[in-house]
């Protein structure tokens, strides 16, 4: 084939040449710009293993999938950010190979389970413990990676007002106008005033390092159950609680909101901040992360053709509505998305692929 071609001279840096004889599985997609491949090695020589998996990155792999200023690195900034969480003692996959001429990554093949898959093995009353540790990993990092240097580039990248009103217009650009049609000159002003008031609440919060994007297909769980990261190009500066909402308000699983609040209190107590306060902090990112994720789901099949996304849409949604609840005050909001998306919150149908 010729992506195994394309492989070789990377897989040659690690098992030599002659190459022994190999397989390469296409890996399921994601939203991201890069391409995963699993290549398993037969007959590997001693001290090399059976299975790698390769990151094929994109053309510009220095930019964000996900919004935001660039930032001048002259490391990749996936090798960058592994590099921190590595040295501060929390599991990443290794890097075996850099072949950055191909734009190629050769990395430890973590398995297949993911902790998404890991929870649909497990009946819910087990689901407390599994998250527990998910949530004690996260405050390991957090404490851990609380300062990173200044030269580095989660600490040259933040949560700054232009992102956070960014993301907030993707779900009004994507989310809503994109599935119902554009609103007049009253919803504008509405929801300029919804996200002013949301993106000054954030702005004025504690920051500290923020994944970008720990949920649960980001998080992969060993035969022991230990956890490893993956996906941390993004990380930046932001709100504390940034991670804990990915986490508790993950669009692919179906938290309930008592199981929400006890991990929430398991995550104060740990950092030793009052709960209440990280509470009101959980639900006000919750509001702006949600409604971010809606409209990603739409521009990833709308812009990108891949309409996988959209089964999410509804569930991401239901948070929206728990956030809104939880905080008050956004009453104006509530009324203009019950009125503009049917069912909201917690009866919204899957949109249609744009292409069906």
């Amino acid at each position: 084939m010729a992506q195994d071609q394309d492989f070789a001279a990377s897989l040659g840096e690690l098992y030599g040449t002659p190459l022994p004889p190999y397989a390469v599985e296409k890996l399921m997609g994601d939203a991201s710009s890069r391409r995963y491949y699993r290549v398993t090695v037969h007959a590997s020589p001693a001290n090399r293993p059976d299975s790698v998996v390769i990151m094929q990155l994109p053309d510009d792999a220095f930019a964000s999938d996900e919004g935001g200023a660039r930032v001048d690195a002259s490391r990749l900034p996936f090798l960058e950010v592994g590099d921190l969480l590595s040295g501060a003692g929390i599991r990443v996959p290794e890097v075996y190979v850099e072949n950055l001429d191909r734009g190629q990554l050769v990395l430890e093949d973590l398995g297949p389970t993911t902790f998404e898959q890991h929870l649909r093995t497990r009946s819910q009353s087990e689901w407390e413990s599994s998250y527990g540790r998910a949530v004690d990993l996260l405050v390991e990092i957090h404490e851990r990676c609380a300062s990173p240097p200044t030269e580095s580039v989660v600490a040259r990248r933040r949560f700054d007002r232009d992102l956070l009103m960014w993301e907030l217009d993707h779900f009004r650009e994507w989310g809503l106008e994109g599935l119902f049609g554009q609103g007049d000159d009253s919803e504008a002003k509405l929801l300029d005033e919804a996200w002013e008031r949301a993106v000054n609440e954030i702005a004025a919060m504690p920051h500290g390092f923020v994944h970008r994007d720990y949920q649960s297909k980001n998080l992969m769980v060993a035969d022991d159950g230990a956890l490893t990261v993956i996906d941390f190009q993004d990380a930046l500066m932001g709100p504390r609680v940034y991670d804990l909402v990915a986490l508790l308000c993950d669009s692919y699983v179906a938290l309930d909101a008592a199981l929400q609040d006890t991990l929430i209190a398991r995550y104060a107590a740990a950092r030793r901040i009052p709960l209440d306060l990280v509470r009101r902090e959980f639900w006000a990112v919750a509001l702006h992360r949600k409604l971010k994720d809606a409209g990603r789901f739409v521009f990833i099949d709308r812009v990108r053709g891949n309409p996988t996304f959209l089964q999410w849409y509804p569930q991401t949604l239901v948070y929206v509505g728990r956030a809104i609840e939880a905080l008050g005050g956004f009453d104006a909001l509530d009324q203009l998305l019950r009125a503009r998306i049917p069912g909201f919150p917690g009866s919204v149908e899957k949109p249609s692929p744009a292409m069906e």
